[in-house]
């Protein structure tokens, strides 16, 4: 897999890309976020399979980095920074990025994102955003044909990945609508944590489950529906219809 390595300090991206170098990743390390968004250019060669974002760089915020990331390509975005307050790692996902992993961290954890995510179906341009259909007041288990799921006010729109709530689309993440998608499809039923995550992210990894808590926050802030998304103590989560 070809990476992109965002990160402004040399020693430590020297170091990082020797370890990456070995597990056969061809690493490109660019310095600020303008030279970045240059690298992500399609003239500029084959495309990567994923982007490495620190946040702290010289020129802007990896923020908005990755904001302009998502603008233009759907390329994976792991973000790679100290700030592990849970305010950044949910603005960092809301912003379009993958996923989040605090400095210091074990390789192993960085190797196992990076594979994870690397698994993932490329997405259609545009495809993380929200959609159409009208939310109505059908039964939780109706399928039209379109191929949606209508749970109370949500109208989640599969083919597409669209959502909407009451009529108003929602602009959820990749792995977010993943995560909703599946728990939407068996509303009510609990879904253990291993098993959303064996097939959300595509791994056994257990340290996987702290991102899976925030995306779950993170769909409740968007959706704004507190209480759509159950936490079953000890065991995971289920989906719970609201009343229309």
């Amino acid at each position: 897999m070809r990476l992109l390595l965002v990160e402004d300090d040399d020693r430590v991206a020297a170091a990082l890309s020797a370890v990456l170098a070995k597990h056969g990743f061809d690493v490109t390390h660019a310095r600020s976020g303008e030279e970045a968004l240059r690298a992500l250019l399609p003239a500029q060669g084959p495309s990567y399979g994923c982007v490495l974002l620190d946040l702290g760089l010289p020129d802007q915020d990896g923020f908005e980095v990755c904001s302009r990331i998502r603008r233009r390509t759907s390329t994976p975005v792991i973000m790679v920074t100290a700030r592990s307050d849970v305010r950044s790692r949910i603005h960092g996902l809301n912003l379009g990025a993958d996923d989040y992993v605090v400095k210091p961290y074990d390789t192993g954890e960085l190797l196992a994102r990076i594979h994870a995510v690397g698994r993932r179906p490329p997405l259609r341009p545009g495809a993380e955003s929200a959609a159409p259909g009208s939310a109505g007041g059908a039964g939780a288990d109706e399928r039209p044909p379109s191929g949606s799921l209508r749970l109370g006010p949500v109208d989640i729109e599969l083919p597409t990945r669209r959502v909407m709530v009451s009529g108003e689309p929602i602009a959820l993440t990749r792995k977010e609508f993943d995560l909703l998608a599946l728990l939407a499809q068996r509303p009510g039923v609990v879904f253990r944590r291993e098993q959303i995550i064996s097939e959300v992210w595509r791994t056994s990894w257990e340290g996987t489950g702290r991102t899976l808590e925030v995306h779950v926050a993170s769909l409740r802030s968007k959706l704004r529906m507190p209480s759509l998304i159950e936490t079953v103590r000890g065991v995971g989560y289920r989906l719970v219809v609201p009343a229309v």
